[in-house]
C-alpha cells in the first residue's frame, strides 16, 4: 500500500471511530438531524468552515487561479464575509425561533404555498450543491491516486463515506468529525503549499518561472471586480438562507453560541481560497498549457508522498465535512416539511429515526446519480445559490421589517427567482450582467414590493421581530 493511500485509509478510520461515539449524543430524532440543539460555539465554528471549505474552495480555486492568479482566493473570502455577517445579524435570531428548518419559517408567518415552493427550491439547491461533493471526492481521489481510483471509483468510495458517517452518528458526528476535518484541511494544505512553493524556487523563483502578465499577485485583477463582487453577493446571500447552513444555528445550544461560532467560522474559512490559489499558480509555472482542473492534482504529485498524503486527506477532508452537513439537512428537510405534512399523525421517535436514516440514504443515491452529469464546478454551484436570494429577501423582511410582508409574498418571491433563473439559464439574451445574481437581487425584491402593494393580509409575527 502507498504511503498517500495508507494515509487516506487512516483518515477513513478516525472518522467512522468519531462518528460511533457520537451514536451516544445522537438518540432521537432531535439529536440526530439537530445534534439535540447542544453545539457549542467551537463546534458551530468548525461546522460552518467544514461546510463552506468542500470542492469548490479548494480544486475549484486552485483550476480558477491556474489562469487568474491569487484573486481567485476570494471565493472562500466572500464565504468568510458570508459567515461573518450571518453571525453579526441573523444567527442568533435563527437559534431564537426554535426551528428545524428554513421553509418552517415560512410555514409559520406565511401561506401554506409559500411553504411548499420553499421547500421545493431548498431541496433543489441542497441536491445541486452535494452532488457536486461526489464529484469533487471523485476527482481527488483519482486525480492523485491514479493507480487505484477512476473518477467514479472516486466518487463512490466517497460516497459510501459521506453516506455512512452520516447514517452512523447524524449531526453530532458532523460536529466531531469536522474538529477532524479542518485540522486534516489546514495541516494538509499548508504543508502542500509550502513544499510547492519552496520546490519552486521560493517567492522568487516562482515569480520569474510564471507565464507573461501583471495579474498572478494582482488581489483582483486575475479575476475581476465585477465577479469578486458575484462571489460576495451570492455567498453572503446564501449563508443567510441554504438549509444545511442555517442548520448549524438551528443546533446551537442558544444565540451566543450561534453569533460568535459563525464570525469564528468565517475567520478559519479565510485563508484557505489564498492558500488552494497558491497551488494554481505553481501549478501554471511548472505545467503550462495542461487542463486547469488538473493544476492542484498535478502539482502535490511532483511533493513527497508523505506530503503529498497529508495534503489529499486535506483535500478530501474538505469534501467530507461539506457533504455530510449537506446530506443531513437535505435529511431534515424532508422529514420536518414533507414527511409531516403528508402524513401528520403521531410517529414515534424511534420510526422517526429510522426513518431519517432511511430518507438520507435515498437522498444519497439521487445525488450521486445527479453527480454523474455535473459537469464545472466553481460555475454549477454558483448558479445553483443565486436561487437563494429570494429566501434570503423573504427571511430579512420578515425578521427585521415583519408590516412590510403580505401572506404571498414567500410563494411570489420565491417563484419569480425560480422562473427568473430558468428564463436566464434558456435565454442567453437577457445576460445583460456579468452573473445572476446580480439581477436576481431586483427581481426578488420587485416581486416582494409587488406583493406588498397587491396583498393586503398580514403574516403571523415571529417571536423577537421588529
Amino acid at each position: 500500500m502507498s504511503l498517500p493511500l495508507a494515509i487516506l485509509a487512516g483518515y477513513i478510520v478516525l472518522l467512522y471511530a468519531v462518528s460511533w461515539a457520537a451514536t451516544k449524543r445522537s438518540r432521537g430524532i432531535l439529536g440526530f438531524l439537530l445534534a439535540g440543539r447542544g453545539f457549542p460555539a467551537g463546534i458551530v465554528a468548525v461546522m460552518v468552515a467544514g461546510l463552506a471549505i468542500g470542492g469548490a474552495s479548494t480544486i475549484g480555486v486552485a483550476e480558477n487561479a491556474y489562469t487568474s492568479g491569487i484573486s481567485a482566493g476570494w471565493y472562500n473570502g466572500a464565504w468568510a464575509a458570508g459567515a461573518v455577517v450571518v453571525g453579526l445579524v441573523a444567527a442568533g435570531r435563527y437559534r431564537k425561533l426554535e426551528v428545524s428548518t428554513v421553509p418552517e419559517i415560512l410555514g409559520r408567518s406565511y401561506d401554506t404555498p409559500g411553504r411548499i415552493i420553499g421547500v421545493v427550491g431548498q431541496i433543489i439547491i441542497q441536491v445541486v450543491i452535494t452532488s457536486l461533493q461526489y464529484v469533487a471526492g471523485g476527482a481527488i481521489l483519482s486525480a492523485l491516486l491514479p493507480d487505484v481510483f477512476t473518477p467514479r471509483s472516486g466518487m463512490l468510495v466517497s460516497a459510501a463515506t459521506f453516506v455512512g458517517i452520516t447514517l452512523v452518528g447524524g449531526y453530532w458526528a458532523a460536529g466531531l468529525s469536522n474538529v477532524i476535518n479542518v485540522v486534516v484541511i489546514y495541516v494538509g494544505i499548508v504543508a502542500g503549499a509550502v513544499l510547492c512553493v519552496r520546490h519552486a524556487g521560493g517567492p522568487a523563483g516562482l515569480a520569474a518561472a510564471l507565464p507573461p502578465g501583471e495579474h498572478w499577485f494582482d488581489p483582483v485583477g486575475g479575476v475581476g471586480g465585477a465577479l469578486v463582487g458575484a462571489w460576495f453577493a451570492v455567498m453572503i446571500t446564501q449563508a443567510f438562507s441554504t438549509q444545511a447552513v442555517t442548520q448549524i444555528a438551528f443546533a446551537a445550544k442558544d444565540g451566543r453560541s450561534a453569533k460568535l461560532g459563525f464570525a469564528l467560522g468565517g475567520l478559519l474559512i479565510f485563508p484557505v481560497g489564498f492558500i488552494c490559489a497558491l497551488f494554481g499558480i505553481v501549478a501554471a509555472s511548472r505545467f503550462p498549457g495542461i487542463t486547469p482542473a488538473l493544476a492542484l492534482p498535478k502539482t502535490l504529485l511532483a511533493l513527497h508522498p508523505l506530503a503529498a498524503g497529508l495534503a489529499l486527506a486535506g483535500l478530501w477532508a474538505a469534501d467530507v465535512s461539506t457533504a455530510v452537513g449537506l446530506l443531513l439537512g437535505s435529511s431534515t428537510l424532508i422529514i420536518e416539511d414533507v414527511w409531516k405534512r403528508l402524513f401528520p399523525g403521531e410517529i414515534t421517535e424511534r420510526r422517526q429515526f429510522w426513518l431519517s436514516r432511511g430518507i438520507t440514504l435515498l437522498i444519497s443515491v439521487v445525488t450521486y446519480a445527479l453527480a454523474m452529469s455535473v459537469a464545472g464546478i466553481l460555475k454549477t454551484l454558483l448558479l445553483g445559490l443565486t436561487l437563494t436570494a429570494s429566501y434570503t429577501i423573504v427571511l430579512l423582511f420578515t425578521i427585521y421589517a415583519p408590516s412590510l410582508c403580505r401572506r404571498g409574498s414567500a410563494f411570489w418571491t420565491i417563484l419569480a427567482g425560480i422562473v427568473f433563473l430558468t428564463i436566464w439559464q434558456l435565454v442567453p439574451q437577457i445576460r445583460i450582467a456579468p452573473h445572476p445574481i446580480y439581477l436576481a437581487w431586483p427581481v426578488g425584491l420587485l416581486a416582494f414590493l409587488a406583493v406588498r402593494l397587491l396583498d393586503r393580509r398580514p403574516i403571523n409575527l415571529l417571536p423577537g421581530s421588529r
